[in-house]
Parts: C-alpha cells; structure tokens; sequence
C-alpha cells in the first residue's frame, strides 16, 4: 500500500510509478484526512510506502498528521519504505518522517529525494525552472525513480538517496519550522475577477478541499487550517486568475504534465 500527497502532481506521478512496478495500491492522504480514514489492513508481505513534497523543508503538516493518526495493526512484517520529491533540496524532512514513523512503531528500511520542476513562487526569489531546466530534472527524476523502484522490490534495506543540500538541521529546524509555522496560510491568495471564467479548476484541483466558489464561481479560501500552500489552485488556473501575495502576478505556472496534449 502507498500513501501519497501531491498537490501539483509531481508526487503523485513518482507515487503511481512505484505502484504500477508493485502492483500495490495507491491511497491520496488528503482523501483520507477528508473522510476520517486512518485504519488501515495491509496482506501478507505487502509493502508500506509514503510518499509526499517537501515543503520548506519539512514534511507538509497534512502528512505527519496523518502518519501521527495512521494505525495499519502489525507493522513488524512490512518492508517501509519513503521517496519525497523537492525542487531543490530536502534538508531533514525525510529524517523527520522517519521519527513520525517510528513513533507508530514503522521501521524506515530506505528512502529517496526526487528533486524536480520547481513549484513554490510565492518569494521574492523563486521562480519556475526554464523548459530546458524542467525537462533536465524531469528526467534525471524517472531514472532515479527506476533505480529506487528496483530497491523497493528487492526489498533493499539502508538505501539512502537523499539530496539534504547545505545546512540541513539549519533548514529544516530554523528556517523551516518558521517557514511552515508562519507562512503556511491561504490567506494571501486572490482571484482577479476580470480574468477569472468560473470554470471551477481551481476547485477541482484543490486536495484539501479548501477552495469553494462564490455565487460568481469565482474561488473563495475557507481560512479552515487545511490549506498547504501547495498552489495547486494557483498553476492550474487556465486564466492565471489567482495570486498569491505579492509575487505571484505574472509569474510562470507548472504542474506535472502540463505541457502535454490532452
């Protein structure tokens, strides 16, 4: 079994992949969180993945809430296992992870960072990658992928491919948790009524349920909690309607697969 978050889909691709190669299922933490699901019965000899972005160098808040709540029965029994995708660098998160595992009683046996297109523009100096840097990435992701996927189905424990960058306890533990403590918030989006059609994406695509329209069908945030900042609203609004803050306005949109012909 995998569970997974994703908001602009990069997740969500790697954790299909891994569940395509091992034939084991898939289950969307956010649609678990919505319903209140967290029991769990995994079958004999069945894998135990988690796989979910990094945001600001940690875990998101939605992920460890669930892992804190999780309870799959016997875990002894079950190979474990984590890949995490970032745009950059991971710092510590997969580390904290592994603590919010080990609390339930789940033994870490390996762990990957994908590093891929970057999708966090709501600062001064974040922007998303050139085409070129995108396709680079892309692909280096898939290969890693393959190699992590074979582990997974070798059952490989101590496999470690992780890119922490520079300063990890640093970023993780400091800038980080000031990061998702300060900064997590749905408070600063908003929708140009000009530009926006109503179509009702930025709805669809929200994964905490967050987004609901108005009686215009433009986007309203509920000031709930449940936001991640994950702008999935953001980068999949066809009019680049919403913003977020300051930065946002005219800034580029990604979400994986955008550039392929539906």
């Amino acid at each position: 079994m995998i569970f997974y978050f994703s908001g602009t889909g990069n997740t969500k691709w790697a954790a299909q992949q891994l569940s395509t190669l091992t034939n084991e299922p898939l289950v969307s933490i956010a649609e678990a969180v919505k319903a209140e699901s967290y029991d769990y019965s995994l079958k004999t000899a069945e894998r135990l993945g988690f796989c979910f972005p990094v945001h600001g160098w940690q875990p998101p808040r939605i992920v460890r809430q669930f892992v804190d709540r999780l309870n799959i029965g016997d875990t002894t029994s079950h190979y474990c296992y984590a890949l995490c995708t970032c745009g950059d660098s991971i710092g510590m998160a997969m580390d904290m992870i592994e603590a919010e595992l080990r609390n339930r009683g789940i033994r870490l046996a390996s762990a990957v960072s994908l590093v891929m297109p970057e999708s966090y523009v709501c600062l001064p100096f974040m922007y998303t990658d050139t085409p070129e840097r995108e396709r680079a990435k892309l692909q280096q992701a898939e290969a890693d992928l393959d190699a992590f996927a074979t582990k997974v189905i070798e059952r490989k424990e101590g496999y470690r491919q992780l890119k922490e960058g520079a300063a990890p306890w640093l970023m993780s533990h400091v800038i980080g948790a000031y990061f998702n403590g300060r900064m997590i918030t749905d408070r600063k989006f908003r929708v140009d009524p000009d530009r926006c059609v109503g179509c009702g994406l930025c709805e669809k695509m929200c994964p905490t349920g967050d987004v609901r329209l108005d009686g215009q069908s433009h986007p309203e945030w509920q000031h709930s909690g449940a936001c991640t900042c994950c702008l999935a609203c953001y980068h999949h609004c066809p009019h680049h309607a919403i913003d977020y803050g300051r930065y946002t306005p005219r800034r580029g949109q990604y979400y994986y697969g955008h550039g392929k012909k539906t």
